[in-house]
């Protein structure tokens, strides 16, 4: 049913124990070192695969956490409409370009993985009943090829041993599958106790790695995302419950299973430090990058900023009409001085004939006066234009002084 899991894993796994039983072939337990290193390196090279999905996740994360005070706003506001919840919270995951499945997508890649690495090594010994077991004897399991490995290869990982013991041997295995770990007729040279010497250890080493491996990613988590009650809930699953599993299960596991546990946290304690150090640099290029921005942009010392003119047609169109309103006043000052002289020759006259003037050239009418026409007949008392009037005045000036001489 999961043949295109079990295939590639058995090709890549054969891979590399040819490239070790090759650099190790007559060293004493070579075999089992090779096999060993076949596993170990089985898992560097799915998770070499599945390094772009885990810098994904790494950033999808950040953004998760970044949103996540404006993800919690929403739930509050519509807290009895969940229909428009969904609505907003996806309008905002799409804004900001977060898709909630690549935060999974490497835990999810990797749990096939692990299913087929499980059932590829256990296939090695068939004699086990239960589901996908064939309940095969000693010599049919030891004549069976599994998958990618010939006959010969399954002999051969059969009689390696690690420590002293098969890599596909687990504590809680039936001493009768023991049989298939040696020719026919030959004495089973190990234990379920070498096997607890061997599991027991490595059980513990997994178990710390992964704890450690999880408080790594939880310190790194910023005190906002510590305040979600889900994030808190996940943090305690990945720091006390994953690892607690791996000493729960481990008698049920193989050699080589919990081989690939200590490797897999190798390899991800290396990845965490390699990608959140290069994220790491990243955010401070970018923080630098803004700040000498805003030190360009900004004004130098003593300097005023600079501020736009916004209405810079308007702004000419009045400098132009200041300036033709001073030329203006510039020709018109002659003018007005002559008319002022006029004025007070006139008033001159009129204090000299007794008579007084409502109307002066060059003056203003009052708000609901008369013209200026009118009112010089009625103060004169004759229909006489000015000019005759004046001229009249003048030789009776004239004749006045020569009578005082």
């Amino acid at each position: 049913m999961l043949n295109f899991i079990y295939w590639p894993v058995s090709w890549i796994m054969w891979i590399w124990h040819w490239v070790f039983d090759h650099i190790t072939p007559n060293t004493p337990g070579g075999n089992g070192i090779a096999w060993a290193l076949s596993v170990i390196f089985l898992v560097f090279t799915l998770r070499a695969i599945l390094y772009k999905p885990f810098v994904k996740q790494i950033r999808t994360t950040k953004k998760m956490q970044e949103i996540n005070p404006q993800l919690q706003a929403i739930r509050k506001k519509y807290a009895k409409d969940r229909v428009k919840m969904t609505e907003e919270m996806q309008k905002l995951q799409k804004e900001h370009g977060f898709n909630p499945l690549l935060g999974c997508l490497p835990m999810l890649l990797q749990i096939p993985v692990f299913i087929g690495l499980f059932h590829v090594l256990r296939s090695f010994n068939r004699m086990a009943t239960g589901m996908g077991q064939l309940h095969m004897t000693a010599e049919q399991t030891r004549s069976t090829g599994n998958y990618a490995f010939s006959a010969e290869q399954v002999r051969n990982f059969l009689d390696s041993r690690l420590f002293g013991v098969p890599l596909s041997s687990y504590i809680t295995e039936p001493t009768t599958e023991f049989q298939a770990f040696v020719e026919k007729g030959q004495a089973i040279d190990f234990t379920r106790t070498n096997i607890a010497i061997v599991v027991i250890p490595m059980m513990i080493i997994a178990s710390i790695a992964t704890h450690m491996n999880s408080r790594a990613s939880v310190a790194r988590q910023p005190e906002a995302a510590l305040e979600n009650p889900q994030t808190r809930m996940m943090n305690m699953l990945a720091l006390y419950v994953f690892p607690l599993g791996i000493l729960v299960t481990g008698p049920f596991f193989p050699v080589a299973i919990l081989l690939y546990w200590m490797s897999n946290n190798i390899w991800t304690y290396g990845q965490q430090h390699i990608v959140f150090g290069r994220i790491a640099k990243e955010e401070e290029a970018a923080r630098l990058a803004k700040q000498e921005k805003l030190k360009a942009n900004a004004p130098k010392p003593g300097a005023r900023p600079d501020r736009p003119k916004r209405n810079k047609g308007s702004g000419q169109a009045k400098t132009v009409a200041l300036e033709k309103s001073d030329s203006n006043e510039t020709t018109e000052s002659p003018t007005k001085d002559a008319g002022s002289e006029a004025v007070d020759a006139t008033a001159d006259n009129a204090v000299d004939d007794g008579t007084s003037t409502q109307h002066v050239v060059g003056s203003k009418p009052k708000p609901g006066a008369k013209p200026s026409g009118t009112a010089s007949s009625k103060s004169s008392g004759n229909s006489g234009s000015g000019p005759k009037k004046q001229g009249s005045n003048a030789r009776n000036k004239r004749g006045g002084k020569k009578g005082r001489r």
